[in-house]
């Protein structure tokens, strides 16, 4: 599965909030270096755990409303949910090893 971009608040419950997999949102925007740079790395993991946890990204430029809900304040900012609860976050850029730790915490449990 590719990863999804979300724009609003409605594809946001339909995507995230009432996903019946975890789901692993990344928070960015064009203009932002480390966004760019972990970039890749969201692609190679949404393939690797593709069918065991979805994989979103919001456009903090065009989803000012979600980015303000979830007090996105410095991108990129990666949050997980599991059963529209909020379970894990990382502020700023981090290794794929350290977003994969995330991922199968959540998936051990």
């Amino acid at each position: 599965m590719s990863i999804i971009k979300v724009k609003d608040m409605e594809n946001w419950e339909s995507l995230v909030i009432n996903s019946s997999l975890p789901v692993f949102v990344d928070f960015w925007a064009e203009w932002c270096g480390p966004c760019r740079m972990i970039g890749p790395v969201v692609e190679e993991l949404a393939a690797e755990y593709d069918g065991k946890i979805n994989f979103v990204k919001v456009n903090v430029d065009e989803s000012n409303e979600l980015a303000s809900k979830y007090n996105v304040f410095s991108i990129p900012t990666l949050l997980i949910f599991n059963k529209g609860k909020l379970i894990n976050q990382q502020v700023g850029a981090a290794s794929k090893e350290s977003f994969r730790n995330m991922i199968n915490k959540i998936l051990e449990n």
